[in-house]
């Protein structure tokens, strides 16, 4: 049987109207429903069927939201603080009304790919320690990487506060650039790997998660919904991930 929702419920679940906006504009008689103006706030509606309109416009419905964004530095991975920008702030007014969450987290200085979700099973499952998802970071550090600190990443380290970290990858690119893959998303964790190793980092990048790769056009602080293939490719290998 198809999912039906109340159809205060479906509009305000576009972001663009509060649940009570939504059934202000039902009762005034501008929504319509295949065609029909509409004026019950209860009323049933197969979300995925109907064509809906509203104040005159078009209305387009999904149940989840998906959004990359190019984090920029300065800026909170959160979804709210009293006396810093946060990562919603970014968002227009309609995505900050949904319940949005970043799925990880980057460091307030750390820039790039974050996406953001209300789907929560799907959040769950990229972070998940069994799904091993694979996250790819930029660097920029004072001092070079050489052979001993990509077999020292390889074969895992124990940090001087006691913090293990498991095998991890490290790409030389360059004096003072390199690429870190890891496989789990411990505090601070690249900064911290590499400082160890004698080489602090002096600028950190997000490029990519799991099969998510950032968009390159998207300046800092810029976003972008993925696209239904990005999204079907995710869902696809978090659910191989999980049959394993």
């Amino acid at each position: 049987m198809a999912e039906q929702l109340r159809l205060d419920k479906l509009l305000a679940d576009t972001g663009l109207w509060s649940r009570k906006e939504a059934r202000d504009l039902i009762r005034r008689g501008q929504v319509t429903v295949d065609g029909a103006v509409v004026k019950q706030p209860e009323a049933k509606v197969d979300p995925a069927s109907a064509s809906l309109t509203a104040a005159g416009q078009p209305v387009r419905w999904q149940k989840y939201t998906y959004i990359m964004m190019n984090k920029p530095g300065g800026v909170l991975t959160a979804t709210e603080d009293r006396r810093q920008p946060t990562v919603l702030d970014l968002l227009p007014p309609e995505l900050r009304r949904k319940q949005l969450r970043p799925v990880g987290r980057l460091d307030k200085d750390t820039e790039g790919l974050l996406l953001l979700t209300d789907d929560g099973a799907l959040a769950h499952r990229l972070l998940a320690p069994r799904s091993h998802v694979d996250k790819v970071y930029y660097a920029e550090t004072e001092g070079t990487v050489d052979d001993g600190d990509v077999a020292a990443f390889a074969a895992g380290m124990t940090l001087e506060d006691g913090l293990v970290c498991q095998s991890a990858g490290l790409e030389r690119l360059g004096p003072g650039r390199c690429l870190v893959t890891l496989r789990e998303g411990k505090f601070h964790q690249v900064k911290r790997m590499l400082a160890a190793r004698g080489k602090p980092v002096r600028y950190l990048r997000r490029r990519s998660m799991g099969p998510l790769t950032l968009d390159e056009g998207l300046a800092p602080g810029d976003w972008r919904s993925l696209t239904e293939a990005e999204v079907a490719v995710l869902r696809k290998e978090m659910d191989s991930c999980f049959r394993k």
